[in-house]
């Protein structure tokens, strides 16, 4: 009897190591999928109606930052499902910590714009599954801000005393010194220590002459009700501020350029619960779905339906919601390390004179 116990041991053993490859093999018993993503970043149904349909619990967490949710899963934290943006999709994809995608299990992927897919941080789109996408702009208040000013200086107009006391600036130093070395005409992936000084000696005078806020998802708020005139701000936030206040425009410095970003949809290699999460991806790109996320957030879907839906009904005319395309000016952040750690030091002391 207990030779035959032992065999059945064994034998349970064998069947339940499936192995990353055989992920179905692995899913019966899970109930709970982990999903970390930005704040305010998804529609306000969308998770209970997931839960509803797959009988499971969503535990649903946040971050602020790339650079947050990174340090906390490389602290240990296991996720199922996590949504960073295009440079850090690119780290984790050549540290090797993101499952490849089985495209079987996503049908609604044949329902994605054609423009969010094949970019140069995962061509085949094996890692990664596009979520939102878009640029960064100046919102401004007309009623005040003279929009010659901000037609003619572009990113300049940040620095115009004019305007002091005036404007926020969003509290991330990548975002930041983009603004910096587009005003001065580099590349936002410059390596040059003279142009990165530069840019650290502009936005030095901007902190001394402009008195700004630094902010992250308060600007919105404080930009509908007119606490500020001005700031730069990604395209969705615009959209969400533009249709709220009628004062507040959207202009994007095409001459100097700017980011052009997309956050996507990825499954860590330790995820337990990997199938489900092919299932949440597939699930977030149904229209009625990726519809509610869009409309709630007011940034551009991944899904090319709902994007032409929404461009004709409740973003009508916004500027900010449908993303002009690339110019030759424009780019897309790349993962560098040694200027990641340069450019966060530089932006402490700015912030701290």
């Amino acid at each position: 009897m207990k030779k035959l116990l032992s065999i059945l041991v064994i034998l349970l053993v064998v069947v339940g190591c499936g192995s990353k490859e055989n992920i179905s093999t692995t899913e019966n018993s899970c109930q709970i999928l982990n999903v970390y993503n930005w704040g305010e970043y998804i529609g306000e149904d969308v998770i209970a109606k997931f839960e509803d349909e797959y009988k499971v619990k969503v535990n649903y967490s946040l971050f602020d930052s790339n650079e947050a949710m990174y340090t906390k899963i490389m602290s240990g934290s296991l996720y199922d499902i996590i949504i960073p943006s295009d440079y850090t999709v690119e780290r984790l994809i050549n540290e090797k910590y993101l499952l490849k995608l089985n495209k079987d299990l996503i049908p609604s992927y044949s329902l994605l714009d054609k423009q969010t897919l094949n970019r140069d941080f995962d061509p085949n789109n094996d890692y990664s599954i596009p979520y939102f996408w878009g640029n960064i702009g100046i919102v401004y208040n007309s009623a005040v801000i003279d929009q010659k000013d901000v037609e003619s200086q572009g990113w300049e107009v940040l620095r115009n005393p004019k305007y002091s006391g005036k404007i926020y600036m969003y509290d991330s130093e990548r975002d930041s010194f983009m603004v910096a070395f587009k005003a001065l005409g580099y590349s936002m992936n410059t390596e040059d220590e003279n142009q990165i000084n530069e840019a650290y000696n502009w936005l030095q005078e901007l902190h001394n002459t402009m008195k700004p806020a630094y902010v992250t998802d308060e600007a919105i708020d404080g930009l509908i009700n007119n606490e500020k005139e001005m700031g730069f701000m990604y395209s969705g936030d615009a959209a969400t501020i533009t249709a709220a206040n009628p004062n507040m425009k959207f202009f994007v410095p095409a001459n100097q350029g700017t980011n052009y970003w997309l956050d996507a949809m990825v499954i860590p290699a330790n995820s337990k619960c990997p199938e489900l999460a092919h299932k949440f991806i597939d699930f977030m790109l149904r229209n009625e779905n990726a519809y509610d996320n869009s409309l709630t957030v007011g940034y551009t879907s991944s899904n090319a339906e709902v994007v032409k839906e929404l461009s004709e009904t409740e973003f009508k005319g916004n500027d900010a919601y449908l993303p002009k395309p690339m110019g030759d000016k424009d780019e897309v952040f790349k993962f560098n390390e040694v200027l990641k750690e340069k450019l966060s030091e530089l932006w402490i002391k700015v912030k701290n004179q």
